[in-house]
């Protein structure tokens, strides 16, 4: 059991685990020295829809949410209800049919407002591992002369120190993933999102991953998003769940998760009888939402 100082979460008031609620306004956030307003993401009435004509889609909304500097963001739900779509919504990769996404006030830009690592690695398979992390430092404005040592600081940080001759196809997927998310954290954008990027990896290295992952968020602070369709991952990862429904996707709970963020026993943590209740009333609204 974890300690008796760590409680169970924060909602303002109690609700069925599938319906909609709003979280209370004085969540605590990770300071960001980046970050002037402490409202990193605003979504207002967003929808997205596919294709022109009658022949069109609603893949989600509509969707009104605020994210606050420093918060870790899950979306979870069942595939198809649109939490990519959102995603790709607010780094700026589609444009709302209707509605408005602003990343610290203003609409987000492609490549400027996001850090972003996709469910497949997507590095530069001719280059070496070092070699995909510089292109980001290149682009985001590193000087030459800076970017071997910030190269190998943001390898260290995913536990790849020692790598950065080694080639692409000379490291496993779970290396591969780990060069994603160093290449996304290159540019020092003040988001970063992350669409399922563990799926296709087998357990073990699932959960390493997520380990580093929850690291790299406590110890930089960034304003992360996740997107998953696992109760577990999401509980595990997120200081913040929404519960996503069935296509359009619209938000069908909002959940504070407040369970302790920096150096922690991980067993002690996933076998809690706080972290098994949450995870339980995530996955009960999950399959609610997508009913």
């Amino acid at each position: 059991m974890l300690p008796s100082s760590w409680s169970h979460r924060s909602r303002s008031t109690p609700h069925p685990p599938w319906s909609s609620c709003r979280r209370p306004s004085t969540s605590k956030v990770c300071p960001v020295p980046s970050i002037s307003d402490s409202r990193a993401i605003h979504l207002d009435n967003v929808s997205h829809r596919y294709g022109t004509g009658g022949d069109t889609v609603t893949a989600v909304g509509p969707v009104s949410l605020d994210v606050p500097a420093g918060e870790f963001l899950v979306l979870v739900g069942a595939s198809g209800c649109g939490k990519s779509t959102l995603l790709r919504l607010i780094a700026g990769f589609e444009q709302p049919t209707d509605g408005q996404v602003d990343v610290l006030g203003k609409p987000p830009t492609p490549g400027e407002s996001a850090g972003v690592v996709f469910q497949q690695p997507r590095l530069f398979p001719w280059r070496t591992v070092g070699g995909n992390v510089e292109v980001a430092l290149k682009y985001a404005g590193i000087a030459k002369s800076d970017r071997r040592a910030r190269r190998d600081e943001l390898l260290e940080r995913v536990g790849l120190e020692g790598t950065a001759d080694r080639r692409i196809w000379e490291i496993s997927g779970g290396q591969q993933q780990r060069v994603a998310i160093a290449r996304a954290l290159a540019a020092e954008n003040p988001l970063f999102l992350l669409d399922e990027p563990f799926a296709a990896l087998d357990a073990l290295t699932r959960e390493r991953l997520q380990e580093d992952v929850r690291g790299v968020s406590s110890e930089t602070g960034r304003t992360s998003v996740f997107v998953t369709h696992s109760a577990d991952e999401a509980v595990f990862l997120g200081s913040r769940i929404v519960v996503l429904s069935k296509r359009p996707g619209q938000v069908a709970l909002d959940l504070e998760v407040d369970l302790p963020r920096g150096k922690i026993d991980v067993d002690e943590l996933r076998n809690s009888r706080e972290y098994n209740s949450i995870r339980s009333e995530v996955s009960h609204a999950v399959k609610a939402a997508a009913a």
